[in-house]
């Protein structure tokens, strides 16, 4: 909560969210998000190990939101994938597809990316 709200200026932080719309679900384990000049929303999938799959499940996840969230709909989407573990490759394959990659130890939440990182706006 630190990283988002110090960080990226996050004013609405609320962990494991859950919607149904149409017989669909989706399962976000943290939003945040702040309106006015600003206006981003990001989501974070928090992972033990990290594998492949997690990475393409939190893509989807961008993908779906604003059908769930209509009112986010001209918001600026991120995604933010955070781990406990996570091989090198993996860490790499998750920037290369624009996600912010988060290391958490010791109850500690901490950005992993390089200086000049561009993430995919979603």
């Amino acid at each position: 909560e630190t990283i988002l709200g110090q960080q990226f200026g996050m004013e609405v932080i609320s962990p494991s969210v859950r919607v149904s719309k149409e017989g669909q679900h989706l399962e976000i384990d943290v939003l945040a998000y702040s309106n006015g000049e600003l206006n981003i929303a990001y989501i974070v999938e928090v992972k033990s190990h990290v594998r492949q799959e997690d990475i393409t499940q939190l893509k989807s996840i961008l993908q779906r939101f604003r059908r769930f969230f209509p009112e986010h709909k001209d918001k600026k989407l991120y995604g933010i994938l955070a781990a406990v573990d996570l091989s090198p490759e993996l860490r790499e394959k998750i920037l290369q597809e624009g996600l912010y990659v988060a290391r958490i130890h010791d109850q500690v939440f901490e950005l992993d990316i390089p200086d000049n990182f561009p993430p995919q706006t979603y």
